[in-house]
């Protein structure tokens, strides 16, 4: 009997080449997404659902795990892969805007996963994938809003490895470095006040080296390979870094005292 899937944001980028390659190792795939409608590639392929699923909607995620559950009978790894990037000075931000980057990245991942748990408890098995980033483990300027929510990501995934362990469930955490998804548009969001000067130098120092390829990012299928090894691999493996920068970025940052590295982020940014 084939196992079952389910991805979050699973319209581009990381999710749908997720789902692809799930597919093409003959999972049944329950791709979610806010907007399925849209989708035309996905639908076409076999043993694939494409339903509607908006972190931030209750109703949505419960809809979407009976259907899955209704379809395939079960459900063996979930991967909680739905975010974007709130990037900005914080002081430009509206209460509004950081609530839904939280609500999004944190509370969304927590409200799916407890959807799943009641049915993995019952099997006894399952495993739950979360995508985190290297901002998991370190930051960029004007990312506070971004960085809490990926940081907060690692220490819920940590602790959660303990209790799921008791149910016979695996968690693991999946740390991609820069990817060339449109994580730079549609998943990005940035808020700035120009009449806030002192934080100008900043944001264009930070704009200029994104446009300036100063981060090359890996393809979205190098980390959809990663989280099918972190999924099928039957360790207890916690981690998996994504990307050659990921590796050299996330060994840096565990190697070199704060002021150094930081000093390095700077000096590439020109902030120094």
């Amino acid at each position: 009997m084939s196992k079952t899937i389910l991805i979050t944001g699973a319209s581009t980028g990381i999710g749908k080449s997720t789902a692809k390659r799930f597919q093409a190792e003959g999972w049944n795939v329950v791709a979610t997404m806010r907007t399925p409608e849209k989708d035309t590639e996905l639908r076409a392929l076999e043993n694939v659902l494409v339903t509607r699923l908006d972190v931030t909607d209750p109703e949505s995620i419960q809809s979407a795990v009976s259907l899955a559950l209704a379809k395939f009978g079960s459900i063996d790894v979930l991967l909680n892969n739905a975010g974007y990037g709130a990037y900005g000075p914080l002081e430009a931000f509206s209460m509004e805007k950081i609530r839904r980057q939280f609500d999004t990245n944190v509370i969304g991942l927590l409200e799916v996963t407890k959807a799943i748990l009641p049915h993995f408890r019952q099997q006894h098995s399952g495993t739950v994938v979360n995508i985190s980033s290297i901002g998991g483990q370190m930051t960029f300027p004007l990312g506070a809003l971004y960085h809490g929510t990926k940081f907060a990501v690692e220490g819920i995934s940590e602790a959660m490895h303990y209790e799921l362990e008791a149910i016979g469930v695996k968690t693991k955490i999946v740390e991609p470095g820069m990817i060339n998804t449109d994580f730079g548009g549609r998943s990005f969001d940035f808020t700035n006040d120009e009449s806030m000067g002192e934080y100008q130098a900043v944001v264009q120092s930070l704009f200029g080296a994104w446009s300036a390829s100063e981060f090359p990012g890996s393809e979205p299928e190098v980390v959809a390979d990663v989280i099918y090894t972190a999924a099928t691999d039957g360790t207890n493996t916690l981690r998996y870094r994504a990307g050659t920068d990921a590796e050299e970025l996330l060994t840096n940052r565990k190697s070199l005292d704060d002021e150094t590295f930081i000093g390095g982020i700077k000096a590439q940014l020109g902030l120094s």
